[in-house]
């Protein structure tokens, strides 16, 4: 029974997908939406992003000197490493989990909100695409997700250099030799795909667990928690994959 339950949600996603780009609003309407999601979701994030980015830089330059013990490791180590942690794993991926918390809560709880108030069933009796006019515009502003996720990368690896510089356990020419040491360009790009695919599932997943919830005002708040956790796990599973087939290649 579990089993047919998932395939049926699968099948449910599937035409999700179907829906959103079927019947399309107006561009005349749709771009009002689309900036409007832009606004919420891309620009309501750069606070929350810029405040752990710079901190968790800090303390991934400070926990790499920290563990210097011998005096032959280079102190360039310390930019290299911080450069690394954030580039290929803090930043798209542990930022697109704490975004699965802030901005997957936030699309499942409105649209789940509209469900309840039969808002959603309003705008199928006026024949629009509820779907396309409800979820497309969020994914169409998650395709600006990478620019979050840059921002990102930016302010953990100047955190970095402020905790390394400021804190004593590095010169500034010897963390900024670290961040040019061994760079391989590919890597921001697998960065980046990685972004780019975490930015749709953010958009879709939530979007589905918010359109198709049954219930009533406490069944948005489960809708919110289910739709976190299947966000999340999705984001740690493609993560995996997408390193597996872009790196390991």
């Amino acid at each position: 029974m579990m089993l047919l339950r998932y395939l049926s949600q699968i099948g449910k996603y599937a035409l999700m997908w179907v829906e959103i780009f079927r019947k399309p609003t107006k561009w005349s309407v749709m771009k009002a939406l689309i900036f409007k999601e832009i606004d919420d979701l891309i620009i309501g994030s750069l606070g929350i992003v810029a405040f752990i980015s710079f901190f968790v830089g800090g303390v991934v330059s400070i926990q790499t000197a920290l563990n210097l013990n011998n005096p032959i490791i280079p102190k360039t180590l310390i930019g290299f490493a911080t450069r690394q942690s954030m580039i290929l794993e803090f930043a798209p991926t542990f930022i697109s989990i704490i975004m699965a918390g802030k901005m997957g809560s936030f699309i499942t709880s409105s649209l789940g909100t509209m469900r309840v108030t039969e808002q959603i069933d309003a705008l199928e009796v006026m024949g629009v695409n509820s779907i396309n006019y409800l979820v497309f515009p969020k994914l169409m502003a998650l395709m600006l997700y990478p620019f979050l996720i840059s921002i990102s990368m930016f302010l953990g690896i100047f955190g970095g250099w402020v905790a390394a510089v400021y804190g004593g356990f590095a010169s500034s020419s010897d963390f900024a030799g670290g961040l040019q040491q061994q760079l391989i360009p590919f890597h921001i790009v697998y960065a980046f795909i990685k972004t780019f695919v975490f930015g749709i599932l953010l958009a879709t997943i939530p979007s589905f667990h918010g359109y198709y919830m049954k219930g009533g005002a406490l069944e948005v708040g489960k809708a919110s928690t289910v739709s976190f956790v299947w966000t999340s796990v999705t984001i740690i599973l493609m993560n995996y994959i997408l390193t597996q087939l872009l790196l390991t290649s």
